[in-house]
């Protein structure tokens, strides 16, 4: 998508104007970055960036709580939560420790004004369960006469819900397939058996409402357990799943969680969304090899199936102080758009409420102040053995990396080529549909200011920017303003921060 665009003066919201001579700092080191702004590389869904829920989440129904994800813009919740989706009967809400049920999630979903993203019951259900549940929330009326509800608070009459996306399981290939073994799965193991069942559950689903959209469980290319072969798994997962039921799905998931609990490192975490890590290619890679084997093994209905990440977080278990910390913010906001530049649809960040955990990696290595981990980002006022969390709602600097996209992920904008000549500045551009560009710095250094020049390519441009602005010591995201000049302004953005210019 190309096109060019003359960008106006637009108001100081905060009602401050902050200019480059202001902000700067004398030690802050020179550096450029270039937006091309008739260079659109992707264009974002209606819901690119979305959060898990949980049944077993108390604090889900909270007053807050909506508001909070809305201001994070998220637009997608996931649901049931994980691997309790293996074994969740979502009729009788029974299965793992259930806190809330179906329907009263879905007010929270309605509230936020976002939409429902539903992982089925592969490990312990059937096709024709999960297709009552499609039934139930698609197509309820008067003259409903499908499954219903043993819950209270459910309707003897369906729903009209219009969910449109709906998993086939979650991480089912850690049903001992390849010696991992957390996924509750009473059917034979393997991809060809997931492949074969994954075809009856898209056609018992579709045959209620034919409208939606299946998933179908992908290994992250160059992650554990991708590639890996024995007499359970002849091929790969990804090449025996797509190679065999691609035409029953729709999308495919994929899990990242780019470090190993104990081996964490914040400028490897920073890094690992372009270069990679010890665990992981980089995102784009790993997008490249996702699309490679769509077009290999989808033929034409390869160029409608879809990309969703819908868990991310920065370790894959035993969560330590780097989860709870500025690091993890700069993470997410920094992973999340890459994700989205390279062509996925949805990122989903695990999760909304998790809980301490005490006793992991806490090392003085690691930046933060927190003696614990929790991968949700916000607060559920728990305890472990040492720590007691802040109050229920209080948002972690992860959230904060997350509600910094609300101010440049626009859905339904484009996301523009941004280049960088600081190494350890990160860059991202967005495209509004109102002709606004606003550009994402990430700084992923501890230590140095950039004095950051940005051009905006193929764009006339005077007047002032709306600045937003989190990094350390920040309670929240800050606002303020600065001035444009001949598409261009400089800007200073402190260590570790993430700061957003938005030019109307």
């Amino acid at each position: 998508m190309k096109k060019s665009i003359a960008i106006l003066a637009c108001a100081n919201l905060a009602g401050v104007l902050v200019t480059a001579t202001t902000l700067a700092q004398t030690t802050a080191t020179p550096s450029t970055v270039t937006v091309n702004t008739t260079n659109g590389i992707a264009q974002l869904a209606a819901t690119p960036i979305g959060a898990n829920a949980a049944v077993w989440d108390s604090h889900l129904y909270e007053v807050g709580v909506p508001a909070l994800l809305s201001d994070a813009g998220v637009r997608l919740l996931r649901y049931p939560g994980g691997s309790t989706a293996d074994l969740y009967d979502w009729q009788s809400d029974t299965g793992s420790y259930a806190a809330n049920t179906f329907d009263s999630y879905m007010t929270v979903v309605q509230a936020a004004h976002a939409q429902a993203i539903i992982t089925v019951n592969y490990g312990s259900g059937t096709p024709a369960q999960a297709a009552g549940w499609v039934q139930y929330a698609n197509t309820g009326g008067p003259s409903y006469s499908g499954s219903v509800p043993t819950y209270p608070g459910g309707s003897a009459t369906g729903q009209r819900y219009h969910i449109k996306y709906w998993e086939i399981g979650n991480e089912i290939y850690g049903n001992s397939t390849y010696g991992g073994n957390w996924e509750n799965d009473v059917n034979p193991p393997g991809p060809a058996e997931y492949a074969q069942r994954l075809q009856q559950y898209s056609a018992a689903m579709k045959a209620v409402d034919p409208s939606i959209k299946v998933g179908a469980v992908l290994t992250a290319p160059g992650n554990w357990p991708d590639g890996v072969t024995n007499a359970l798994s002849p091929l790969p997962w990804n090449d025996t799943v797509l190679s065999t039921a691609c035409s029953a799905a729709d999308f495919v998931i994929v899990h990242w969680y780019p470090q190993s609990p104990g081996a964490e490192s914040d400028p490897g975490l920073l890094a690992t969304a372009q270069s990679g890590g010890p665990n992981t290619p980089s995102v784009p890679s790993m997008v490249a090899t996702l699309q490679s084997l769509i077009a290999q093994y989808c033929g034409a209905h390869g160029q409608d199936v879809e990309i969703f990440v819908t868990e991310t977080n920065s370790v894959s278990y035993n969560p330590g102080k780097q989860t709870t910390s500025l690091v993890n913010g700069l993470f997410l906001a920094d992973s999340i758009v890459t994700w989205l530049e390279n062509g996925v649809t949805n990122v989903d960040v695990w999760a909304i409420h998790n809980g301490p955990v005490c006793g992991t990696n806490d090392s003085s290595s690691l930046y933060g102040s927190y003696n614990y981990g929790d991968y949700g980002f916000l607060s559920n006022g728990g305890l472990c053995s040492t720590s007691v969390e802040p109050p229920a709602e209080v948002p972690f600097p992860s959230y904060y990396g997350v509600q910094m996209l609300a101010h440049v992920v626009e859905p339904g904008g484009t996301l523009l080529s941004a280049t960088s000549s600081a190494a350890l500045v990160s860059a991202h551009a967005v495209q509004g549909q109102g002709g606004n560009v606003n550009v994402l710095l990430v700084n992923e250094d501890p230590s140095n200011s950039y004095a950051v020049t940005v051009s905006l390519q193929g764009a006339r441009g005077w007047g002032f920017g709306d600045v937003f602005t989190y990094g350390e010591n920040s309670t929240s995201i800050a606002e303020s303003a600065t001035a444009v000049s001949n598409s261009s302004f400089t800007i200073t953005v402190a260590p570790y921060s993430l700061t957003t210019v938005r030019v109307h």
